[in-house]
């Protein structure tokens, strides 16, 4: 699949703004990279290319633009002209951030195929991004991605979320888990007493989100483009009086 095609796929979910001809190279090297996998492993139910940039980068990229609206989009790099650090790695230069951003720790619980946590490091260089997964074969599958992108600053934990450190992340992500209610309270504790969850559900399941977690605001939720019922729902533990 073309660049061009994977940039008209995506604007639906990226608004106003625009992916770097870096980032979107990324992105045809990491769906290259899934459809040989999915062969072997049962990454993702969706087959089609154009339907997993779709539904899982463009799913992914909307929840990024909207947990880290001031990181790298393409206008954004234009705008501060990045030089390039080496000339060897145009991957890695494109994502170099700018400016001296905050770091954020971010932890994409169950990760499987990498969505969103991938697609959210491409997005948002300047995190540190760790992918739980504790399924073997998948968290190779991840650290291949990751090696062939020449992300940095990424950790694949290879490990059930409820033996890592609590209150660890800035942001815990969450997408298309089993066992959504049990896994709630895990993703909670991961995340920092000022940290935020951010949860690509559906519709149906954002009652069970509120009794699962009543301690937390959830913050109205946000339709995802071309979806009746796919929304970002994001919760933030209720400050103590």
């Amino acid at each position: 699949m073309t660049t061009a095609r994977i940039a008209e796929l995506l604007q639906p979910f990226l608004g106003a703004q625009k992916l770097s001809p870096a980032q979107l190279s990324a992105i045809s090297i990491y769906i290259d990279i899934l459809g040989r996998w999915n062969a072997r492993i049962n990454l993702t139910a969706v087959r089609n290319p154009e339907e997993i940039v779709a539904r899982h980068f463009g799913e992914s990229l909307f929840a990024a633009r909207h947990l880290f609206p001031a990181s790298t989009s393409a206008a954004t790099v234009e705008a501060l002209e990045v030089p390039p650090r080496s000339p060897v790695s145009p991957v890695v230069n494109a994502f170099e951030p700018a400016c001296a951003l905050k770091t954020s720790k971010v932890a994409d619980l169950g990760s499987g195929a990498g969505f969103p946590g991938l697609p959210i490091k491409l997005w948002a260089p300047h995190i540190s991004l760790t992918l739980i997964e504790s399924n073997h074969k998948k968290a190779i599958f991840l650290r291949e991605v990751v090696r062939a992108l020449t992300l940095t600053d990424v950790d694949i934990q290879n490990a059930r979320a409820e033996t890592l450190p609590a209150s660890s992340y800035d942001v815990v992500t969450l997408r298309a888990v089993e066992r959504f209610e049990a896994i709630l309270p895990v993703a909670a504790s991961l995340a920092a007493n000022d940290g935020r969850l951010a949860l690509l559900i559906g519709v149906a399941q954002l009652p069970p989100l509120r009794t699962a977690l009543p301690l937390h605001n959830i913050a109205a939720p946000l339709p995802i483009p071309s979806s009746s019922s796919r929304i970002l729902a994001i919760a933030q533990r209720r400050s103590e009086e």
